[in-house]
């Protein structure tokens, strides 16, 4: 089985080759640049699995770097943060990243993540098992079970894609299962903590600002009334 390939930017020498030493000795492959520039080049001629980049780094930051691979790719995105409440953060999910790391950081936590955003990835494409699937014989579904309709919306649960009016709504492999979630219960509540568990992996307490980001940005790609927030509780899909 070939390695996992990770592209991993930071500026600090230290934290930039202790890590990506702790990686490779758990398996992966890992391709190290200490600025944004050199980091996005690396990207373009290697095409990772998977991009784990700090938020401050010289010559193109994190967010902005983010936002050029999402530009070219819907490849998993890690920010790495140092202040857990900073706005960095929500710029790096706005930006287009799937999950962040704060610093500092312990190796083991740091490869549990990358393997869960793999997992989640690794299934995207298919959603094998997925409660999308269990509901396909609901009343909104085309003749074809596996599309689910709302309304302008269409979810092909098999071919993993959706469409507002007939044309396709670029989603990344994140928002896409975050849909699925919505859509196999519509009209359901779902909180955040259970969408973090099913959508993110997090088998413990993750930071709920994940949710809002991305919940926000498939609003703006399946329209902003599509998704209800029910203030306290989470959010549902109209159905």
């Amino acid at each position: 089985m070939a390695e996992t390939h990770v592209l991993f930017v930071e500026d600090d020498d230290v934290i930039r080759e202790a890590t990506q030493l702790a990686l490779e000795r758990d398996g992966f492959a890992v391709t190290a640049m200490p600025d944004g520039l050199s980091g996005l080049a690396a990207f373009r001629a290697d095409r990772p699995d998977i991009a784990l980049l700090d938020v401050m780094v010289p010559g193109l930051d994190g967010v902005s770097l983010c936002r050029r691979i999402r530009d070219e790719s819907t490849v998993p995105v890690i920010m790495l943060s140092a202040r857990a409440d900073s706005i960095d953060v929500v710029l790096g999910l706005e930006a287009g990243a799937d999950d962040y790391v704060t610093k500092p950081f312990d190796g083991a936590v740091l490869v549990a993540r990358i393997r869960a955003v793999l997992r989640r990835f690794g299934h995207a494409g298919g959603h094998p098992g997925g409660r999308a699937g269990e509901q396909a014989g609901q009343e909104d579904a085309d003749e074809d079970s596996a599309v689910l309709r709302f309304g302008d919306l269409e979810v092909d649960t098999e071919g993993m894609e959706a469409r507002r009016n007939g044309a396709h709504v670029p989603l990344t492999p994140t928002e896409m299962r975050l849909l699925l979630e919505f859509s196999s219960a519509p009209g359901t509540v779902l909180s955040r903590d259970k969408l973090l568990e099913r959508v993110w992996d997090y088998g413990w307490g993750g930071d709920t600002r994940v949710v809002d980001v991305h919940v926000q940005r498939l609003r703006t790609k399946i329209g902003q009334d599509r998704i209800e927030t029910v203030r306290g509780f989470g959010y549902k899909l109209k159905a």
